[in-house]
């Protein structure tokens, strides 16, 4: 009786759904041909509404062979418009450092890659006030905004290496647009912090529903397993569903995806999508996906939504961000609606036991061992400058490196308001403070992937801040950020 009543609820919200889209669809164009009354003042413009974005496909005024064939038709133009913006942005050549490597061997990539004004050096531009900056049109573009490969539509996007492994989760629109030498190793190694003995127990594997038994069993608890299995499962998501409305044609990608396609192994690949709460489109702002390693210490969650425990963000991730914050298209794609007290719980205390990497430099203050390194090393000079000139602790405290807060850095002080790619590159607001332990095995940097290393970590924030850093400071204390 109780299931058979939640059928008849979930029947009648589908009803409603409906019909608000057939509401949004006439009453705008009534309310606009109305004269406005004496003394009104004019609305402000603040864009299309949600439901000016549900496309022709999904009111069967299209067919999805039609979607698909225009897509494909498509794609070459939307990716040399994305390549043509990165590589103007951006020295996109590999280089690397072969000493410092992540947990299972992956070389990291050096910079800076910003490409600076013609004849301003990092030194001359820091010496500028932000409004010469701005009014001068100086600031390096590979400091703006980043806009999602096709940001008119957005969606999960996912690295190439991982579509290798997971087929299901090409896109026959769009493609990656970063290259695999400024992403997180593919699969990366986990660590658990009830098993720090074990290291990393992924055994080289990336985890799927398939062999998250095999890889775990021994090591997590019944319940952890029934979470991990959660997180490895497929729910429906925008483009990834069995509706119409869709931006893959492999059957099963129409299944949806799994928490651990982005989040590989607890980890991240560098998958990106759109934040779901902005509107209109063109001011929602492209989010990298961050790691899931040491969210047992972190007390906000979501890069500017700041949900406030780790059960909100995986409950509400489904019913929000896979939907881009669309309740209509959600119940018409699938709505994943899990039990808070059972399944949320599980998938939140598995995702708890997600741990950072070693870090045998530090010691357990979370700062350096001074018996690992010496006094006049870049390393300690690094670790002067992080507690001291530079600023960084000032939101990035010790043992792990985040202050659980949120914090605007009012980036917009540097460049005038402008369209990049469907993109509204304009005001971008606070975000959270992401823990910077494992830091060098996270790549690209900030919310939405626009800072490819960490030397062009530190050159923006010595921008931003004003820190009027020097070369060797700059390297000394990328030297630092290296141990953590």
């Amino acid at each position: 009786m109780q299931s058979e009543s939640k059928k008849r609820i979930w029947r009648g919200l589908a009803c409603l759904a409906v019909l608000a889209v057939l509401a949004f669809m006439v009453v705008p164009p009534l309310l606009q041909s109305q004269p406005q009354a004496d003394g009104d003042k004019p609305k402000k413009d603040v864009g299309k509404s949600s439901y000016d974005q549900i496309p022709p496909v999904l009111l069967g005024q299209e067919t999805f062979a039609t979607v698909m064939e225009r897509d494909k038709a498509g794609k070459v133009a939307v990716m040399e418009r994305q390549m043509a913006l990165l590589n103007e942005r951006y020295d996109l050549t590999r280089h690397v450092d072969e000493k410092c490597q992540m947990t299972r061997g992956k070389p990291i990539a050096v910079g800076p890659t910003a490409r600076l004004p013609d004849g301003l050096t990092w030194e001359k531009l820091a010496a500028l006030s932000p409004d010469d900056i701005c009014d001068k049109g100086l600031f390096p573009k590979g400091f703006l905004p980043l806009p999602h490969v096709k940001h008119e539509v957005g969606g999960m996007v996912f690295p190439p290496l991982t579509i290798k492994a997971v087929p299901r989760l090409q896109r026959f629109d769009v493609d990656f647009d970063l290259p695999d030498h400024f992403l997180p190793e593919f699969p990366p190694a986990i660590f658990l912090t009830p098993r720090p003995d074990l290291g990393d127990v992924s055994q080289g594997k990336l985890v799927t529903v398939n062999n998250f038994q095999e890889i775990f069993q021994g090591i997590l608890n019944d319940k952890d397993l029934e979470g991990m299995r959660l997180l490895v499962t497929q729910f429906p998501q925008q483009q990834f569903n069995a509706t119409f409305d869709r931006k893959t044609e492999h059957p099963l990608g129409m299944q949806g995806v799994a928490c651990f396609d982005c989040h590989v192994n607890g980890h991240t690949n560098a998958a990106f999508h759109l934040e779901p709460s902005a509107r209109p489109q063109t001011h929602r702002r492209r989010i990298r996906t961050v790691t899931l390693r040491g969210l047992n210490v972190q007390r906000i969650f979501g890069s500017q939504r700041a949900m406030k425990t780790l059960e909100d963000f995986t409950q509400f991730e489904q019913l929000g961000a896979y939907f881009d914050g669309s309740t209509v298209a959600a119940m018409a794609k699938g709505m994943n609606v899990m039990d808070r007290s059972v399944q949320v719980h599980m998938m939140a205390e598995v995702q708890s036991l997600l741990t950072f990497p070693p870090a045998p430099g530090l010691g357990i203050d979370g700062k350096l061992d001074p018996r690992k390194f010496k006094a006049d090393s870049p390393e300690f000079h690094g670790q002067t400058l992080f507690f001291g000139k530079a600023r960084c602790a000032a939101c990035h405290p010790a043992p792990y490196y985040t202050d659980n807060s949120m914090h605007d850095l009012k980036v917009e002080r540097f460049y005038k308001p402008q369209m990049i790619n469907g993109m509204k590159a304009t005001a971008q607001g606070p975000i959270k403070t992401f823990t910077l332990r494992g830091l060098k095995e996270s790549p690209p940097y900030l919310h939405d992937g626009r800072l490819l290393t960490l030397e062009d970590t530190v050159e923006f924030f010595n921008l931003v801040l004003e820190t009027q850093l020097t070369a060797q400071e700059k390297r000394d204390l990328v030297a630092y950020l290296r141990q953590l």
